[in-house]
C-alpha cells in the first residue's frame, strides 16, 4: 500500500468542528478533506472518508489502530466499520497474530475486490485502452480498440465501457477518463482538435449510456494523480506527458492546478525555437511539441546519419524541453519533475540534458537542492491509474 499520506497529516474530526487543513480538491465538490468548517451533516461522511483513507495507504489494521490513527472515537470507528463492511468497501481479514494475552485483535481491511473501477484512456495515436481496476489500482482486464473515425469516436468509446463494465463481475465504483485536449471541471471537453470536439460534453454523454458515475479530465492531468498516489511523487510536482502531443499535470501542495480556463499545464505549443526550427501541427515554428512528441522525434531519429547525430538529436529536444520548464520551475518551486512517455525516446540523453539546461537558466541552489528529474515507473497504465483515482476521489474521498 502506498504510504505517502500518513506523512501530510490526517484532519480528524469526531464532534464537528472548524478545522483547517490542506484540501485535496480535484474538481469543485470532490474534496478529500474539508478546507474550513465541516458541518455536522457532513462530519459523518468526512470521518467514513477519513477511515477509507488511512486504510487505504496503510493496510489492515484492528478497529483500535483505526481509532488511533484517526483520533476517532472506537464508538465511532465501530459504527462506521459496520456500516462500510454492509457497504462493501471494507472487510475482515481475520484475527492477527497473538503477541500477548488477551484475544487477538480482528483485522479490517479495504474489500479491494468488492468493487470495480473501469478506467479509459484516450490518449494513444493508434488505440484506446480501457481496463478493469480494483480500489487499489490493479488492473483485472484490458481491453484496446483502435482509434475509429471521426464519426465514430463517441460510439466506440461507449462501447468499449460496456464492454469492461461486463467484464468487472462486481460493483462499478464509477469510470474514470483521460482524454487529450482542454477538459473543464464537469467533463465538457472545450477542445480536443485531434478528435474535433469543442464544447462536447464527454462526462454527460457517458453517464448517460451507462448509468454509472463518470469523471472524465486532460490525459496528463490524469496522469499526475496517478503518480501521486502510486508513484510516490511528492506535494509539488509536474509530469510532462509525451505522446502524440506534449503536455503537463502539475500538483501544487497536493493539489491540482487547472488554472483560470482549465488549460494549465499545456506546455506542448509554448515556443522554444527562437531561432526558428521545425513548423508544428498547430502552424506555428518552434513550438515544443515539435521538437519533442512522439511521432516528431521518431522521425527525426529515423533520418539520423549516425549515433552521433542521433545523440545531438536527443540532446536538442532535452534542451528545448529544459528552456520550456526552466520559468516553470523559477516560478513555482516545484520539486519534482516526472516523464511519461516511451523510455528509449525520453531516458538517457534528453532526460540528462534537461537537467544541464535547468541548472543553467535556474538559480542553482533551487536544482541542485530540489528538483529532480525523473522517468514514471508506471509505464502506459499511467492514465488508467490516474483515471481510477479520479472515482476513488469523487466517490470516496480517497486519493
Amino acid at each position: 500500500m502506498p504510504n505517502t499520506e500518513a506523512r501530510r497529516g490526517p484532519s480528524i474530526i469526531d464532534a464537528p468542528q472548524s478545522i483547517t487543513t490542506n484540501a485535496r480538491a480535484f474538481a469543485p465538490g470532490r474534496t478529500l478533506r474539508q478546507g474550513a468548517k465541516v458541518l455536522p451533516e457532513h462530519a459523518r461522511g468526512h470521518n467514513r472518508s477519513l477511515v477509507l483513507q488511512t486504510l487505504f495507504h496503510q493496510g489492515a489494521m484492528s478497529r483500535a489502530d483505526l481509532s488511533r490513527e484517526t483520533g476517532l472515537t472506537r464508538v465511532t470507528i465501530s459504527d462506521l466499520v459496520a456500516e462500510l463492511i454492509a457497504d462493501g468497501f471494507v472487510a475482515e481479514m481475520g484475527v492477527r497474530e497473538a503477541s500477548g494475552p488477551g484475544k487477538p485483535a480482528i483485522l479490517v481491511d479495504l474489500d479491494h475486490a468488492g468493487h470495480r473501477i473501469i478506467g479509459l484512456d484516450l490518449s494513444g495515436s493508434d488505440t484506446f485502452i480501457g481496463a478493469v481496476l480494483t480500489l487499489d489500482g490493479g488492473i483485472v482486464a484490458r481491453r484496446e480498440v483502435a482509434v475509429p473515425a471521426a464519426d465514430a469516436l463517441v460510439d466506440t468509446v461507449v462501447e468499449l465501457a460496456r464492454a469492461l463494465v461486463a467484464e468487472s463481475h462486481a460493483p462499478v465504483l464509477g469510470v474514470g477518463v483521460g482524454t487529450p485536449g482542454v477538459v473543464d471541471d464537469r467533463g465538457v471537453i472545450l477542445t480536443a482538435p485531434n478528435f474535433g470536439w469543442a464544447g462536447f460534453d464527454l462526462e454527460g454523454a457517458l453517464r448517460g449510456a451507462l448509468g454509472v458515475p463518470v469523471l472524465v479530465a486532460n490525459d496528463a492531468n490524469a496522469a499526475v494523480l496517478a503518480e501521486y498516489t502510486f508513484g510516490g511523487a511528492p506535494d509539488d510536482v509536474l509530469l510532462v506527458k509525451v505522446g502524440r502531443g506534449v503536455g503537463s499535470g502539475l500538483l501544487l501542495a497536493g493539489q491540482p492546478m487547472r488554472g483560470s480556463r482549465f488549460a494549465a499545464g499545456e506546455i506542448g505549443h509554448v515556443t522554444v525555437g527562437t531561432d526558428g526550427g521545425p513548423q508544428c501541427a498547430c502552424g506555428k515554428v518552434g513550438c515544443l511539441e515539435a521538437w519533442l512528441s512522439v511521432p516528431s522525434l521518431t522521425s527525426r531519429l529515423n533520418a539520423a546519419a549516425d549515433p552521433a547525430a542521433h545523440e545531438g538529436i536527443l540532446r536538442d529536444a532535452g534542451e528545448r524541453l529544459g528552456i520550456a520548464l526552466a520559468p516553470v520551475v523559477g516560478a513555482l518551486d516545484v520539486s519534482e519533475i516526472v516523464l511519461s512517455g516511451p523510455p528509449e525516446l525520453l531516458g538517457g540523453s534528453l532526460a540528462e540534458q534537461t537537467v544541464e539546461t535547468l541548472r543553467a537558466r535556474t538559480l542553482a541552489p533551487s536544482v541542485d537542492e530540489g528538483v529532480r528529474v525523473r522517468m514514471t515507473e508506471q509505464g502506459q497504465d499511467i492514465v488508467l491509474r490516474g483515471a481510477a483515482v479520479m472515482v476513488l476521489s469523487g466517490q470516496l474521498g480517497v486519493s
